[in-house]
């Protein structure tokens, strides 16, 4: 079945008529009403992005241990503890770089680090586990 329209562009007016593809393998007819439509080019189909793989920072924490994760994105430039090391409400645990700036990590509560997800060097994203404290 085809249908008509009339589409106006840059001031010429273009009567088009536009068949459903199907079984039939007929193309699409224009008739210019001033002068001839240029053919749009299709535009490619944008390629399927591949599922982003798992990281460990993203592994759920142990039962009883407190998570602090990544406030934003950036880069850890320096892991200040490690595992079994006591901790004190306020201390600094790594040095997160984001938009140039460097930011303190600190310990929301005392404790032991029962876990350090990150090495220096890498990237993370808003809400990754850093360190789980116990």
């Amino acid at each position: 079945m085809a249908r008509k329209y009339r589409i106006t562009v840059n001031g010429t007016s273009y009567e088009v008529e536009v068949e459903e593809l199907g079984a039939s393998t007929a193309s699409a007819a224009s008739k210019p009403a001033a002068a001839p439509a240029p053919a749009p080019a299709a535009a490619p189909a944008p390629a399927a992005a591949p599922a982003p793989a798992p990281t460990p920072a993203a592994a759920p924490a142990p039962a009883g241990g407190e998570v602090v994760e990544a406030p934003m994105p950036g880069k850890v430039l320096k892991v200040s503890v490690s595992v079994g090391a006591q901790v004190n409400a306020g201390d600094v645990l790594l040095i997160l770089e984001a938009m140039k700036m460097e930011n303190e990590i600190q310990a929301p509560v005392s404790g032991t680090v029962k876990e350090v997800r990150v090495k220096d060097g890498d990237s993370v994203n808003t809400g990754d586990v850093l360190v789980v404290l116990g």
